[in-house]
């Protein structure tokens, strides 16, 4: 899952996006509202964590502009404002919720499920194809019974897999969600890490291609 934290503090935006890398999210910071509309241009996010005061183009502004736009990424409002009215015009541009720093880490991370969860109806609690299953709130993957131990790299390729059960990923799709624009590695990245993670799967009984390649297109998860 990808998320854009819009925030020009940069001891927030450190705390913040540790924590998210923490929890398998691939995360891209922006520091004003500018760069904020560039990077929504350029990636496919799943939530966006959006300051109100913000340099160049103030939060209100750019989730006024994201809405108008049509984008339906779900938003989530950070702001040391505590007001009802603040409230009231960041819901009214369109965001999803509002958070008043200082805030606290474990509920932020909550309503960020809550909210990836209600913007798409695919979000359950435990994705599984055939035998293998992946609990998104613990990061726990099994294979029948056995476990399997994935890098966060590896846990987060399986999970964009099962996000999407039917697709084919092409190299350049499973690249802009699964790496942040400052260190995109190269498509070859892609293959290597395929490799390891059916390697992994077989070594906990999957079938081999548990993961197809499609020729010229991409993977998807192998039909059983």
């Amino acid at each position: 899952m990808r998320v854009l934290l819009v925030e020009d503090d940069p001891r927030i935006a450190t705390v913040l996006a540790d924590s998210l890398k923490e929890q398998r999210y691939t995360v891209d910071v922006a520091e004003d509202g500018e760069k904020g509309w560039q990077l929504i241009e350029a990636f496919p996010y799943d939530l966006i964590l959006l300051d109100v005061m913000l340099p160049k183009l103030d939060g209100i502004s750019l989730c006024q502009r994201l809405r108008k736009s049509g984008y339906a990424i779900p938003v989530l409002m950070l702001t040391a404002k505590d007001t009802s009215e603040d409230k009231v015009m960041g819901l009214d541009v369109g965001a999803d919720d509002y958070v008043v720093k200082p805030f606290d880490l474990p509920e932020l991370s909550a309503r960020i499920r809550a909210l990836l969860r209600r913007g798409n109806t695919s979000l359950s609690p435990i994705l599984a194809w055939n035998q293998l299953s992946l609990n998104p709130n613990t990061y726990q993957v099994t294979y029948g019974e056995k476990p399997l131990h994935l890098t966060p790299k590896e846990y987060s390729l399986l999970e964009l897999f099962l996000r999407n059960p039917h697709l084919v990923l092409s190299r350049s799709m499973i690249l802009d969600h699964l790496w942040s624009f400052e260190d995109p590695p190269s498509e070859e990245a892609v293959k290597v890490h395929i490799k390891e993670l059916r390697k992994k799967l077989r070594n906990v009984g999957s079938l081999p291609d548990f993961i197809e390649t499609v020729y010229g297109l991409g993977y998807r998860l192998k039909q059983h």
